[in-house]
């Protein structure tokens, strides 16, 4: 290998919105996600609609019945 091509790894905090921490390492300074594996529906099995855009409440606004 090369020497100094190679990114350096440093440990960094993970923070997501539901507000748990992930201590782990990345080329990146500590950063924030929205979703993570503790409130991601998938891993959790309860039902939560992901909108970021009002997309959701569009549709059921223009589809509701009157």
């Amino acid at each position: 290998m090369k020497p100094e091509i190679h990114p350096t790894y440093k440990p960094v905090t993970v923070t997501c919105a539901c507000g748990a921490t992930y201590d782990t390492q990345s080329t990146r300074d500590s950063f924030a996600v929205d979703i993570c594996s503790q409130c991601h529906p998938f891993f959790t099995g309860k039902s939560r609609i992901v909108d970021r855009e009002g997309r959701v409440e569009r549709f059921k606004n223009k589809y509701k019945r009157k």
